[in-house]
């Protein structure tokens, strides 16, 4: 027979919740992948974080995050490829304020995402071996994207 849960029934137990809150901007080139796994590394670090889940957004409509390969530059370069042909500025759009790479961008982050969720253990992201944290630029030119870095958990006491 199984239990309902009820308002009074806690939700969580343990330690109090320890959170740490960045904003990461990043210059990026224009259309491609940038690495963010060290700097949001650093900033878990800088935040004493434990054991506990990370959240990436990206405060943005035409770039997105993702997780992805780390060792094969051609790996990202072929994701580029793959969403420029999902997403052509050929496309027929209808919005095209901010230029013809406008709305297919806005497609692409839509298609990758804005936020992910990490698991953090030991005060790193919980990452495969081949896994990076990426930040997406989907337009033609340079632009400064903005991370917003949430973690919350455990603190890290430094006893390890």
């Amino acid at each position: 027979m199984s239990k309902r849960s009820s308002q009074s029934d806690p939700v969580a137990a343990g330690p109090a919740p320890h959170q740490v809150m960045r904003r990461l901007v990043v210059a990026t080139r224009g259309p491609g992948l940038t690495d963010v796994t060290r700097e949001v590394a650093e900033a878990l670090r800088d935040g004493a974080a434990g054991d506990g889940l990370l959240t990436l957004f990206v405060r943005h409509t035409s770039a997105s995050l993702t997780i992805q390969e780390n060792a094969s530059p051609e790996v990202r370069l072929d994701l580029v490829d793959a969403l420029d042909r999902l997403a052509p500025r050929e496309g027929g759009w209808r919005h095209d304020l901010e230029g013809p790479d406008d709305m297919p961008a806005h497609v692409k982050a839509v298609l990758t995402g804005a936020s992910l969720s990490v698991p953090v253990l030991g005060g790193r992201p919980a990452l495969g071996q081949w896994q990076a944290l990426y930040l997406i630029e989907h337009r033609d030119r340079p632009h400064d994207r903005e991370i917003v870095i949430h973690f919350i958990g455990t603190r890290d006491d430094g006893l390890r």
